[in-house]
């Protein structure tokens, strides 16, 4: 059972100039610690950061609040499995609407997938619903 979609696309050049003009303000302000070493790593940052702006801005939408109701940038973050499939990890407002939208007896995922090509990125968030198996 589909729960919410998402889906977002940003221009890498502008999170290029917020980087250039805010640096750590912006980061620090959107991003988790883990996020930030993670795109730091990388020789073009600015990619990953709006993979990951889209990934946020495409979660909030497939919750149905956007950046509202509790709902804030550093709640919704990427991670991935060990295959490297991505997912999102929700936490404070987000994960409080998450469990607000998932029914009973079942069992929520947050998958994500993204992509860039320069001068653009894009993610899309779809939030899905299982039967819990029985224990």
């Amino acid at each position: 059972m589909i729960i919410g979609i998402g889906i977002d696309l940003c221009d890498i050049r502008r999170i290029e100039k917020s980087l250039d003009r805010f640096g750590d303000h912006f980061t620090y302000r959107l991003f988790t610690k883990d996020e930030r070493t993670k795109a730091e790593r990388r020789a073009h940052p600015a990619r990953l950061y709006a993979q990951g702006f889209a990934a946020k801005e495409a979660c909030a939408k497939a919750l149905g609040t956007g950046m509202s109701q509790g709902v804030f940038w550093r709640n919704m973050v990427v991670a991935n499995h060990p295959s490297g499939q991505p997912y999102m990890v929700l936490s404070g407002g987000a994960k409080h609407r998450l469990e607000a939208l998932t029914p009973l007896g079942m069992v929520v995922r947050v998958n994500v997938s993204q992509s860039d090509e320069y001068p653009f990125a894009n993610a899309m968030v779809i939030i899905s619903a299982v039967a819990a198996q029985p224990q």
